[in-house]
């Protein structure tokens, strides 16, 4: 299988249309059909259902446009890291992380950084601990800012301080907004919006004291903007970390704070003998310094 045939197949499943995919790659269409042929042929399996207006992915389909796309950008992250290996300090430093005010601890080391090499440029991939570890496994992104136990087998860490407080967020006119502080007792009859990884790790049931089977979870969410408007339409209280959505001026939301508060360890992981572009060295190098320099 060839990277040229794989630029093609994502072009038209782009264009959604083998005569615009031509244009755009300038060949020829019959050319072009010849290609996604043999390509088909190759793998065994029909990659395209074709219509006379537009084409749509079969499963198979489906399953190739994501590997494409993964295998282009690695590609091309690949031939960036090489073109830029001279004494130029420049090229892009990508982070996965969640939601959380640690971000703020990337954003002033980048800031810094960038001054001195404006060439660089910081990217910030948002996704829970599963997915991002996925990403960075498969040399996506540089490094991942992620809470919980990390595997010190297979990754590189610093521990940076975490500025997380864990809140309960709900409506302004909800009765529960009355309080200053949330208890898990006032939230054990509630129909509770909960991160999928504050499920899958420890903190939920170090927070209410029991297990998450007593607690009424009506919903999940990935990134809390998502959650926010579930509150906002009634389906329930989300609880998140503060500092993430703004509830003030003519927002319906509000936050109070849990009772009962953890601090989940938050680290900046990289793969174990990663090597890094220019760029993501003097990163490294500059949030170490920055660490140092507030603890």
């Amino acid at each position: 299988m060839e990277f040229r045939v794989l630029e093609y197949f994502l072009t038209i499943t782009k264009e959604q249309s083998i005569s615009s995919a031509a244009k755009a790659l300038h060949l020829s269409q019959p050319t072009l059909s010849r290609q996604i042929k043999a390509l088909e042929e190759e793998l065994g399996k029909q990659l395209f259902i074709r219509s006379n207006r537009k084409i749509t992915l079969t499963e198979e389909g489906m399953l190739l446009r994501k590997r494409a796309e993964e295998i282009t950008e690695l590609i091309n992250k690949t031939i960036e890291e090489i073109t830029l290996s001279n004494e130029i300090i420049a090229g892009n430093i990508s982070i996965g992380a969640g939601e959380t005010e640690g971000i703020r601890h990337i954003a002033k080391v980048a800031k810094k950084l960038q001054c001195k090499y404006p060439l660089i440029h910081l990217h910030i991939v948002s996704g829970d601990k599963i997915t991002v570890l996925e990403e960075l496994e498969r040399g996506l992104i540089d490094f991942a800012l992620l809470f919980g136990e990390i595997d010190s087998s297979k990754y590189d860490y610093l521990s940076l301080p975490s500025i997380d407080k864990f809140s309960v967020m709900m409506r302004k006119d909800d009765l529960l907004a009355n309080l200053d502080i949330i208890t898990p007792e006032d939230l054990f009859d509630k129909p509770l919006i909960v991160s999928r990884q504050i499920i899958r790790d420890s903190n939920l049931a170090k927070l209410f004291n029991c297990d998450k089977k007593r607690l009424n979870i009506v919903a999940t969410y990935n990134l809390l903007f998502n959650g926010s408007l579930m509150v906002d339409e009634g389906i329930g209280y989300a609880l998140c970390f503060d500092k993430i959505i703004n509830v003030t001026g003519d927002s319906n939301l509000c936050l109070r704070p849990l009772s009962i508060q953890i601090m989940p360890k938050m680290s900046l992981v990289w793969k174990k003998h990663q090597i890094f572009t220019k760029a993501s060295q003097k990163f490294l190098i500059d949030i170490h310094k920055y660490i140092e320099n507030i603890t």
